[in-house]
């Protein structure tokens, strides 16, 4: 990448004073650079900074105004070309909640990638940055979005974080942003993609029924990476054995990997786990005490062959395997635990008879280079200065609020459906990672098949798999493909 041919500040970025008492006001900065991507010199502007989000202020009926709320960072990037009005623009976040959009910007999505290594090849401090040829700003604009209380993004002076903390207003915000940057930019003719990343997934799906009903914003697209849509797919509790069974094929390729099944290809473990996990294994869990002997016998052992697990640890736990509890018994004969992010990363406990994780190796493996990247990337080369310290992943959003979900399971699975029968055209692309141990590939398949959509919308949606987890771009191979499978998808 070549250096910054000129800056233009159109906002104080350093002022960050706490003293101050002056109306908030927008804080960006725009830097001028070419890369070669997709084979060809692309140049395009880079505008980092805070946007301010307003609201209509009444009081007993009466218009107070618009009220500042919070300071949104953002960082967007526009090709410069007489047609860049036409081109797509996507719109990107991750998920946590409390992540800044720090991993798909630096990691898959963005013009310059943190070089982090990957399991069992990290990359040491103090870590680098490098061009990313496969950026999707050869094929689209991109926006990266910071909710309020990650990255740069804050309440403003006098405000209350916590009003953002919670399922509604989170969306009410985003979306908020994207409607004013796209009419500040004057692209409402553009083709628009949502792009999330985990709880960014949900975050889309909700998004795109949003910005369609409130501000008849209709995008084009979904891009839904490492997705779940529904959150009784993956959560634990009491009385709710579905989790249990999405997990399975999870546990059987993260046991692939460390060699739990030979010499089988991956393809054909898969195969039998997601056919096991389909039919037989929750049978066998409804039947409970039912459960006669004999077919309890060949369940346990079933269960321990495809996820590497002893017969002892299947019996001992009633055939019901958590997620937590998997990545701290696999090889627990080695004294070695796994990733909850990616299962393809290992680490150690300061307990080694300890039933849970203290630390996610393919969490903590990362992010190091991901902290140094962002921190560098947007004061050194983005020009944007701040003293702020970056969240990269914040836990101040905590707790967070799912008022709007009271006694029901939190999903946006009735907001996509929604948002795709209004808009028949709206096409959804889901990626995901088979050792992926947070959102499991399967349980995203378990929630598309469930969409309350005609028939004839089916084919708008599309899923792709990587051999890697979550963040499935640490893995160079997966990079280049999924990079590819996006291009193609923003393009078509």
């Amino acid at each position: 990448m070549t250096a910054s041919e000129e800056t233009d500040n159109t906002g104080e970025a350093s002022r960050q004073s706490s003293t101050t008492t002056a109306e908030p006001s927008d804080e960006l900065v725009s830097t001028h650079h070419t890369i070669t991507a997709n084979g060809k010199q692309l140049s395009y502007t880079a505008t980092a900074g805070r946007y301010v989000l307003r609201e209509e202020s009444y009081t007993d009926g009466k218009f107070d105004g618009h009220v500042a709320g919070a300071e949104m960072f953002v960082t967007s990037y526009v090709a410069d070309s007489p047609d860049s009005g036409d081109r797509p623009v996507t719109f990107a976040f991750n998920g946590g909640p409390g992540a800044a959009s720090t991993f798909l910007h630096l990691g898959l999505l963005g013009p310059r990638r943190v070089v982090s290594g990957d399991a069992g090849q990290l990359a040491a401090p103090p870590y680098g940055l490098a061009d990313n040829p496969e950026t999707l700003l050869a094929h689209s604009d991109l926006v990266f979005i910071d909710p309020v209380s990650t990255g740069f993004s804050r309440a403003v002076r006098g405000g209350k974080p916590g009003d953002f903390h919670g399922y509604r207003r989170d969306i009410e915000s985003v979306a908020e942003l994207i409607r004013l940057w796209t009419t500040r930019n004057g692209r409402w003719l553009s083709p628009k993609y949502l792009a999330g990343e985990s709880y960014g997934t949900l975050r889309a799906a909700s998004l795109a029924e949003h910005l369609q009903s409130k501000h008849g914003l209709y995008p084009n697209g979904l891009l839904l990476i490492s997705a779940v849509l529904d959150m009784g797919t993956i959560r634990f509790t009491e009385g709710n054995d579905l989790p249990y069974s999405l997990y399975l094929p999870t546990y059987a390729a993260i046991a692939h990997h460390h060699g739990k099944h030979g010499e089988r290809p991956l393809r054909e473990v898969l195969d039998e786990a997601e056919e096991f996990a389909s039919r037989d294994y929750p049978w066998v869990l409804r039947k409970g005490a039912r459960l006669s002997d004999e077919d309890r016998a060949e369940a346990v052992r079933r269960t321990a062959e495809l996820t590497g697990l002893s017969h002892d640890y299947v019996d001992r736990v009633n055939l019901r395997i958590e997620h937590l509890r998997f990545f701290t018994e696999l090889l627990r004969d080695r004294r070695l635990t796994v990733g909850r992010m990616d299962g393809r990363f290992t680490g150690w406990e300061p307990d080694a008879g300890g039933e849970h994780l203290s630390d996610d190796p393919s969490v903590s493996g990362v992010m190091g280079a991901y902290s140094a990247g962002i921190n560098h990337y947007l004061r050194q080369e983005l020009d944007y200065a701040s003293d702020l310290p970056y969240e990269v992943l914040s836990a101040r959003v905590h707790p967070w609020s799912y008022e709007d979900f009271e006694g029901m399971s939190v999903t946006a699975t009735d907001k996509l459906a929604k948002a795709m029968r209004t808009n028949p055209h709206l096409r959804v692309h889901v990626g995901c990672g088979h050792t992926d141990g947070a959102t499991p590939y399967f349980a995203a398949e378990h929630t598309l098949a469930q969409l309350e959509i005609p028939r004839e919308l089916r084919d708008n949606i599309e899923v792709r798999y990587y051999p890697a987890g979550h963040m499935m771009y640490v893995h160079e191979p997966s990079r280049i493909k999924q990079s590819a499978d996006l291009a193609e998808f923003v393009s078509r």
